[in-house]
């Protein structure tokens, strides 16, 4: 058995969740073709380490959406928590809390966004934007209220991408309980997908709205073409997501890993870049900073954590993400985050630095 906590946290998940949660929290659509080669992408990346530099003291330390964080790691949003460990987002965000990173809450959240606020963490909404663009803004208030500081709009999600189960299987709905999801929609909601309808004629107009709307920095999720990064940030986006959304909507979608520097190059400086999909350790990090991005966000191996071991699992695997990414840029000849552009190439040669 591998020593890394991040390589047994799957299995003692398995273990300990209901099956169909399981199984919910692990599936991609269609055939998982993109789900399936979503690590290995950022194993196909070759770098190009310096020497001759000092690299007894390394910052590891980010600024994401006007805040300080102590490492470029963030955890995605995810739902059903609390089918993971009793305290669901709470235990996350106090993980999160303690080792010095954002935590995106799920809009579909089984707990509070003031109980989740009442941990010190800092923390950004995950949002859909409802077909009646009204419905969704007492959702914003009430973030807004609890103190979230950035809202990530998930762009990738018109309709829910096919997903196939066994003719026998059940639906993780029939399993969860009512409070695991949606305790903070302004009514009741129901537990299936059919019942959270999202807008399918999302333009750049919705960001603009959603800036205007809560004043704070919107994030749009779901990013992997460069010319749609553009269009968020000309919208008044602060940061695009790069994103597939863990391989659940269409597959045989390009992999994450290898959408970050053709996106940093269409947005320069004009905003930041986060990445999700296949990050597994702290060299994966080192990898996506290399290649342009300002953060990357980690969601499955999180919610293992979570059910492995509860608050303290998952303050483990960060600190062992934050570990790794040390030695990394030790090994890489890098004191910084900044200092590793220019390192790796997707096409394996080297040139100039791809990050501003």
């Amino acid at each position: 058995m591998s020593p890394r906590w991040l390589d047994q946290v799957t299995s003692l998940a398995r273990e300990r969740l209901p099956e169909p949660v399981f199984r919910y929290v692990e599936e991609g659509a269609r055939d998982e073709v993109t789900l399936h080669e979503a690590t290995a992408a950022w194993r196909s990346i070759r770098l190009a380490p310096y020497v001759l530099r000092d690299v007894r003291e390394v910052d590891i330390s980010c600024t994401l959406l006007g805040d300080d964080f102590r490492l470029p790691v963030g955890i995605a949003p995810m739902t059903l928590q609390r089918a993971a460990d009793p305290d669901g987002e709470i235990a996350m965000a106090r993980a999160a809390a303690a080792t010095g990173v954002p935590l995106v809450v799920s809009s579909n959240a089984g707990s509070t966004f003031a109980d989740i606020a009442a941990t010190g963490v800092t923390w950004w909404l995950q949002v859909y934007v409802a077909v009646d663009r009204s419905s969704t803004e007492p959702l914003l208030r009430k973030a807004i209220a609890d103190g979230a500081s950035g809202i990530v709009l998930t762009a990738d999600t018109p309709v829910l991408g096919t997903r196939y189960r066994l003719p026998d299987e059940p639906p993780v709905w029939e399993v969860a309980e009512p409070g695991w999801v949606g305790v903070n929609a302004p009514e009741s909601i129901g537990l299936t997908p059919a019942d959270r309808l999202k807008a399918m004629d999302l333009g750049p107009a919705d960001v603009g709205w959603l800036v205007e709307a809560t004043s704070l920095p919107v994030v749009v999720k779901g990013v992997l073409r460069p010319d749609d990064a553009r269009t968020c940030v000309d919208a008044g986006a602060s940061a695009v997501w790069v994103s597939n959304h863990g391989g659940r909507q269409l597959d045989r979608v390009v992999a994450t890993a290898h959408c970050v520097a053709p996106v940093r190059a269409a947005v320069g400086d004009d905003a930041q870049v986060y990445v999700d999909g296949g990050v597994r350790s702290g060299l994966d990090v080192l990898t996506a900073s290399a290649l342009g991005a300002d953060a990357v966000f980690v969601g499955r191996p999180l919610f293992h954590a979570l059910a492995a071991g509860g608050q303290e699992g998952v303050t483990r695997a960060l600190e062992e993400l934050a570990s790794e990414l040390v030695e990394s840029l030790r090994l890489a000849g890098c004191s910084s985050l900044a200092a590793t552009a220019g390192i790796a190439s997707p096409d394996r040669g080297f040139g100039p630095p791809t990050r501003p």
